[in-house]
Protein backbone atom coordinates (compact mmCIF):
# COMPACT_ATOMS: atom_id res chain seq x y z
CA UNK A 1 0.00 0.00 0.00
CA UNK A 2 1.11 3.54 -0.80
CA UNK A 3 2.25 5.12 2.48
CA UNK A 4 1.78 8.72 1.34
CA UNK A 5 -1.25 10.08 3.26
CA UNK A 6 -4.26 11.11 1.21
CA UNK A 7 -5.01 13.70 3.89
CA UNK A 8 -2.29 15.26 6.02
CA UNK A 9 -2.99 17.92 8.67
CA UNK A 10 -0.02 19.32 10.55
CA UNK A 11 -0.05 21.82 13.42
CA UNK A 12 -3.52 23.14 12.59
CA UNK A 13 -4.80 25.97 14.76
CA UNK A 14 -7.88 27.89 13.72
CA UNK A 15 -11.40 28.99 14.41
CA UNK A 16 -13.79 31.87 14.00
CA UNK A 17 -11.67 34.40 15.89
CA UNK A 18 -7.92 35.01 15.85
CA UNK A 19 -8.04 35.71 19.55
CA UNK A 20 -9.95 32.56 20.45
CA UNK A 21 -9.01 29.56 18.29
CA UNK A 22 -11.18 26.44 18.38
CA UNK A 23 -8.41 24.10 17.21
CA UNK A 24 -5.06 23.87 18.94
CA UNK A 25 -2.14 22.29 17.05
CA UNK A 26 -4.25 19.51 15.53
CA UNK A 27 -2.39 16.87 13.57
CA UNK A 28 -3.91 13.89 11.79
CA UNK A 29 -3.63 11.86 8.63
CA UNK A 30 -5.70 9.47 6.58
CA UNK A 31 -3.93 6.83 4.51
CA UNK A 32 -5.10 5.33 1.19
CA UNK A 33 -7.80 2.73 1.73
CA UNK A 34 -8.40 3.79 5.32
CA UNK A 35 -11.58 4.81 7.16
CA UNK A 36 -10.85 7.07 10.12
CA UNK A 37 -13.46 8.04 12.71
CA UNK A 38 -13.23 11.61 14.01
CA UNK A 39 -15.05 11.65 17.34
CA UNK A 40 -15.66 14.18 20.08
CA UNK A 41 -18.28 15.99 22.11
CA UNK A 42 -20.31 18.86 20.66
CA UNK A 43 -17.96 21.82 20.34
CA UNK A 44 -14.82 19.67 20.32
CA UNK A 45 -13.78 20.97 16.90
CA UNK A 46 -14.88 18.19 14.53
CA UNK A 47 -16.91 20.36 12.15
CA UNK A 48 -14.35 23.16 12.40
CA UNK A 49 -11.65 20.70 11.33
CA UNK A 50 -13.76 19.63 8.36
CA UNK A 51 -14.43 23.25 7.37
CA UNK A 52 -10.69 23.86 7.28
CA UNK A 53 -10.20 20.76 5.09
CA UNK A 54 -12.91 22.01 2.72
CA UNK A 55 -11.40 25.48 2.53
CA UNK A 56 -14.41 27.14 4.16
CA UNK A 57 -12.12 28.44 6.90
CA UNK A 58 -8.50 29.57 6.72
CA UNK A 59 -6.03 28.21 9.28
CA UNK A 60 -4.43 30.58 11.76
CA UNK A 61 -1.42 28.34 11.35
CA UNK A 62 -0.61 24.87 10.14
CA UNK A 63 -0.85 22.99 6.86
CA UNK A 64 -3.44 20.80 5.15
CA UNK A 65 -2.63 18.71 2.08
CA UNK A 66 -4.77 16.36 0.00
CA UNK A 67 -2.71 14.00 -2.16
CA UNK A 68 0.28 16.15 -1.27
CA UNK A 69 -1.24 19.37 -2.63
CA UNK A 70 -2.37 22.42 -0.71
CA UNK A 71 -5.50 24.34 -1.60
CA UNK A 72 -3.49 27.51 -2.17
CA UNK A 73 -1.02 25.91 -4.56
CA UNK A 74 -3.49 23.94 -6.69
CA UNK A 75 -7.16 24.55 -5.78
CA UNK A 76 -8.52 22.55 -8.71
CA UNK A 77 -6.57 19.40 -7.90
CA UNK A 78 -7.17 19.85 -4.18
CA UNK A 79 -10.96 20.15 -4.39
CA UNK A 80 -11.24 17.57 -7.16
CA UNK A 81 -9.64 15.00 -4.87
CA UNK A 82 -12.31 15.20 -2.17
CA UNK A 83 -16.04 14.92 -1.72
CA UNK A 84 -18.18 16.05 1.23
CA UNK A 85 -21.37 14.89 2.92
CA UNK A 86 -22.60 17.60 5.34
CA UNK A 87 -24.56 17.01 8.53
CA UNK A 88 -27.60 18.91 7.20
CA UNK A 89 -28.72 18.38 3.60
CA UNK A 90 -28.42 21.42 1.33
CA UNK A 91 -30.32 21.03 -1.94
CA UNK A 92 -31.84 23.19 -4.68
CA UNK A 93 -35.60 23.06 -4.14
CA UNK A 94 -36.50 23.26 -7.82
CA UNK A 95 -34.11 20.53 -8.95
CA UNK A 96 -34.97 16.83 -9.02
CA UNK A 97 -32.92 14.10 -7.41
CA UNK A 98 -31.63 13.07 -10.84
CA UNK A 99 -30.62 16.62 -11.68
CA UNK A 100 -28.67 16.95 -8.42
CA UNK A 101 -26.75 13.75 -9.03
CA UNK A 102 -26.05 14.59 -12.69
CA UNK A 103 -24.98 18.14 -11.82
CA UNK A 104 -22.48 16.78 -9.29
CA UNK A 105 -21.15 14.20 -11.73
CA UNK A 106 -20.60 16.89 -14.36
CA UNK A 107 -18.80 19.07 -11.82
CA UNK A 108 -16.33 16.27 -11.17
CA UNK A 109 -15.91 15.43 -14.84
CA UNK A 110 -17.45 11.98 -14.49
CA UNK A 111 -17.90 10.23 -17.83
CA UNK A 112 -21.52 9.87 -18.96
CA UNK A 113 -21.42 6.07 -18.92
CA UNK A 114 -19.95 6.05 -15.42
CA UNK A 115 -22.55 8.54 -14.22
CA UNK A 116 -25.39 6.43 -15.58
CA UNK A 117 -24.19 3.18 -14.03
CA UNK A 118 -23.31 4.78 -10.70
CA UNK A 119 -26.56 6.71 -10.40
CA UNK A 120 -28.54 3.53 -11.04
CA UNK A 121 -26.48 1.68 -8.45
CA UNK A 122 -26.90 4.43 -5.85
CA UNK A 123 -30.64 4.83 -6.49
CA UNK A 124 -31.12 1.11 -5.96
CA UNK A 125 -28.83 0.97 -2.93
CA UNK A 126 -30.66 3.77 -1.12
CA UNK A 127 -34.13 2.79 -2.41
CA UNK A 128 -34.57 6.07 -4.29
CA UNK A 129 -35.43 4.62 -7.71
CA UNK A 130 -38.99 5.97 -7.64
CA UNK A 131 -37.83 9.39 -6.41
CA UNK A 132 -35.25 10.24 -9.08
CA UNK A 133 -37.58 12.68 -10.88
CA UNK A 134 -39.03 14.18 -7.69
CA UNK A 135 -38.21 17.77 -6.73
CA UNK A 136 -36.05 17.97 -3.63
CA UNK A 137 -38.64 20.25 -1.97
CA UNK A 138 -41.01 17.26 -1.91
CA UNK A 139 -38.61 14.91 -0.12
CA UNK A 140 -38.45 13.99 3.55
CA UNK A 141 -35.36 14.93 5.56
CA UNK A 142 -34.07 11.37 5.37
CA UNK A 143 -34.49 11.29 1.60
CA UNK A 144 -32.72 14.64 1.28
CA UNK A 145 -29.81 13.18 3.23
CA UNK A 146 -29.76 10.24 0.82
CA UNK A 147 -29.51 12.67 -2.10
CA UNK A 148 -26.48 14.35 -0.50
CA UNK A 149 -24.87 10.94 -0.05
CA UNK A 150 -25.64 9.91 -3.63
CA UNK A 151 -24.11 13.16 -4.91
CA UNK A 152 -20.94 12.60 -2.89
CA UNK A 153 -20.57 9.01 -4.07
CA UNK A 154 -21.37 9.49 -7.77
CA UNK A 155 -17.83 10.88 -8.02
CA UNK A 156 -14.84 8.73 -7.14
CA UNK A 157 -12.36 11.10 -5.44
CA UNK A 158 -9.47 9.94 -3.30
CA UNK A 159 -10.98 11.32 -0.09
CA UNK A 160 -14.51 11.43 1.33
CA UNK A 161 -15.17 13.81 4.22
CA UNK A 162 -18.41 12.77 5.90
CA UNK A 163 -20.00 14.70 8.78
CA UNK A 164 -22.71 12.96 10.86
CA UNK A 165 -24.26 11.15 7.86
CA UNK A 166 -26.66 8.94 9.83
CA UNK A 167 -28.97 11.71 11.08
CA UNK A 168 -32.38 11.23 9.48
CA UNK A 169 -31.54 7.88 7.88
CA UNK A 170 -33.63 4.81 8.64
CA UNK A 171 -31.87 1.61 9.81
CA UNK A 172 -31.73 0.19 6.28
CA UNK A 173 -30.27 3.44 4.98
CA UNK A 174 -27.59 3.42 7.69
CA UNK A 175 -26.64 -0.17 6.89
CA UNK A 176 -26.54 0.53 3.14
CA UNK A 177 -24.32 3.56 3.70
CA UNK A 178 -21.91 1.70 5.98
CA UNK A 179 -21.62 -1.24 3.60
CA UNK A 180 -21.04 1.06 0.63
CA UNK A 181 -18.37 3.03 2.49
CA UNK A 182 -16.68 -0.25 3.32
CA UNK A 183 -16.80 -1.21 -0.37
CA UNK A 184 -15.23 2.12 -1.36
CA UNK A 185 -12.55 1.76 1.30
CA UNK A 186 -11.69 -1.72 0.09
CA UNK A 187 -11.31 -0.32 -3.43
CA UNK A 188 -8.69 2.16 -2.17
CA UNK A 189 -10.71 5.27 -1.24
CA UNK A 190 -10.04 7.12 2.01
CA UNK A 191 -12.79 8.26 4.38
CA UNK A 192 -12.78 10.71 7.27
CA UNK A 193 -16.03 10.10 9.13
CA UNK A 194 -17.47 12.10 12.02
CA UNK A 195 -20.27 10.52 14.05
CA UNK A 196 -21.70 10.49 17.55
CA UNK A 197 -23.08 6.98 17.05
CA UNK A 198 -19.95 5.25 18.32
CA UNK A 199 -21.45 1.78 18.59
CA UNK A 200 -22.30 1.95 14.88
CA UNK A 201 -18.88 2.99 13.57
CA UNK A 202 -16.80 0.93 16.01
CA UNK A 203 -16.54 -2.08 13.71
CA UNK A 204 -16.14 -0.12 10.47
CA UNK A 205 -13.32 2.36 11.08
CA UNK A 206 -9.66 1.32 10.97
CA UNK A 207 -8.60 4.07 13.36
CA UNK A 208 -10.13 6.75 15.55
CA UNK A 209 -9.08 10.29 16.39
CA UNK A 210 -10.53 11.70 19.60
CA UNK A 211 -10.87 15.50 19.66
CA UNK A 212 -11.51 17.23 22.97
CA UNK A 213 -11.56 20.99 23.47
CA UNK A 214 -9.86 21.45 20.12
CA UNK A 215 -6.99 19.04 20.78
CA UNK A 216 -6.26 15.46 19.76
CA UNK A 217 -6.24 13.51 23.02
CA UNK A 218 -6.10 9.98 21.60
CA UNK A 219 -5.68 8.26 18.26
CA UNK A 220 -5.19 4.79 16.85
CA UNK A 221 -7.14 1.59 16.39
CA UNK A 222 -9.64 0.56 19.04
CA UNK A 223 -7.09 -1.88 20.45
CA UNK A 224 -4.32 0.75 20.45
CA UNK A 225 -6.45 3.34 22.23
CA UNK A 226 -7.59 0.74 24.76
CA UNK A 227 -3.99 -0.34 25.41
CA UNK A 228 -2.76 3.26 25.77
CA UNK A 229 -5.62 3.94 28.18
CA UNK A 230 -4.88 0.71 30.09
CA UNK A 231 -8.46 -0.42 29.49
CA UNK A 232 -8.17 -3.46 27.19
CA UNK A 233 -11.38 -4.98 25.91
CA UNK A 234 -13.54 -1.91 26.40
CA UNK A 235 -15.91 -0.67 23.70
CA UNK A 236 -15.27 2.56 21.81
CA UNK A 237 -18.15 4.21 23.66
CA UNK A 238 -16.71 3.26 27.07
CA UNK A 239 -13.22 4.41 26.10
CA UNK A 240 -14.51 7.69 24.72
CA UNK A 241 -16.51 8.45 27.85
CA UNK A 242 -13.54 7.84 30.11
CA UNK A 243 -11.15 9.81 27.87
CA UNK A 244 -13.27 12.93 27.71
CA UNK A 245 -14.21 12.73 31.37
CA UNK A 246 -10.52 12.62 32.20
CA UNK A 247 -9.85 15.53 29.87
CA UNK A 248 -12.30 17.90 31.53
Amino acid sequence: MNNTPVLQITGLSGGYSLNKPVLHDVGLQVQPGEMVGLIGLNGAGKSTTMKHILGLMSPHKGDITVLGKTRAADPGAYHGALSFVPESPLLYEEMTVREHVEFTARSYGVERSDYESRSLQLAKLFRMEDKMDTLSSHLSKGMKQKVMIMCAFVARPALYVIDEPFLGLDPLGIRSLLDFMLELKNSGASILLSSHILSTIENYCDRFIVLHQGKVIAEGSLAEIAAASKRPGQSLEQLFYELVQGGE
